[in-house]
């Protein structure tokens, strides 16, 4: 004997036959979902999609996480460990952290030319480069989205470090993210000239150029300050930004993106097997 017709738990005025094999609720025609046995209703549906997303709602999280986030924990959680190992007080300090000694790099400590980025030398130093990274890394990553972004900021970082080494006295102690932060500046400043025709693009160029002009007077008024990575830093990125963005077809673009930031990087090592002759 047939079952006889129920309704719909969703539409009332639909009879039906049909049942949820997970629940149990009456379902009409519209509302049946195929399931492996039988058919879901659309609540059980949904309940099974959300279990499924919850567990991975840290991953698609860690994924929207920008580079530049991630940089700003590594440089802020260096700066933990430089403070619990008494690098405020001792220099020794951030020169077994990896601060970029020409001497030691002639030794062939080359790896002093990348950990260098990464240190600061004290809060002020350490807040100056952290607002000057969550502006413009930001603003550069969203530009020329996270890989090209990593590409420029490491290069540029590399380079201001190579500069450093390059013309740097022999005892010099040079520690700061603010060679790689001059980088982004240049790239940024590159990005927006080449849309120049845009207002906006326009008023980005005259920001970029008087904070340009207001960080190397602030730097060569100050003692201390590591002028040549600045400028380093600045000179590289202002050629990285050409290269990220590439130029001609397709194809083209990409053989010169690599190209370029390859012949920045490779300017870069030359610097410093010039200081090392």
């Amino acid at each position: 004997m047939a079952a006889s017709p129920d309704h719909c738990y969703r539409h009332p005025r639909e009879e039906t036959r049909i049942r949820c094999s997970r629940c149990d609720r009456p379902i009409c025609p519209e509302c049946m979902n195929p399931a492996p046995v039988g058919h879901h209703c659309p609540t059980c549906v949904g309940e099974a999609r959300r279990s499924v997303r919850r567990p991975l709602a840290p991953i698609r999280r860690l994924r929207r996480l920008s580079l530049t986030t991630i940089l700003l924990a590594v440089i802020l959680a260096v700066f933990v460990v430089e403070i619990a190992r008494g690098g405020l007080r001792d220099l020794g300090v951030l020169v077994d952290m990896g601060a970029m000694v020409p001497a030691l790099v002639e030794d062939g400590q080359y790896w002093r030319l990348v950990t260098a980025i990464f240190l600061h030398a004290g809060p002020l130093h350490l807040l100056f480069n952290v607002y000057a990274l969550v502006i413009f890394g930001n603003l550069v990553e969203e530009a020329f989205g996270t890989v090209r972004f990593a590409a420029v900021y490491f290069v540029t970082g590399f380079a201001a470090s190579a500069a450093s080494f390059a013309f740097g006295s022999e005892g010099r102690v040079a520690v700061g993210a603010s060679g790689a932060i001059f980088g982004l500046l240049g790239a940024w400043l590159t990005y927006n000239w080449r849309r120049r025709e845009l207002s906006m693009a326009q008023a980005n160029v005259r920001m970029a150029l008087l904070l340009i002009g207001i960080n190397l007077v602030f730097g060569l008024s100050v003692r201390g300050i590591d002028n040549t990575a600045h400028v380093g830093g600045l000179i590289a990125g202002v050629l990285a930004g050409l290269a990220a963005e590439g130029f001609g077809g397709r194809a083209m673009r990409t053989a010169s993106r690599v190209g370029g930031l390859a012949l920045i990087l490779g300017g870069a090592l030359a610097l410093v097997l010039w200081r090392i002759g």
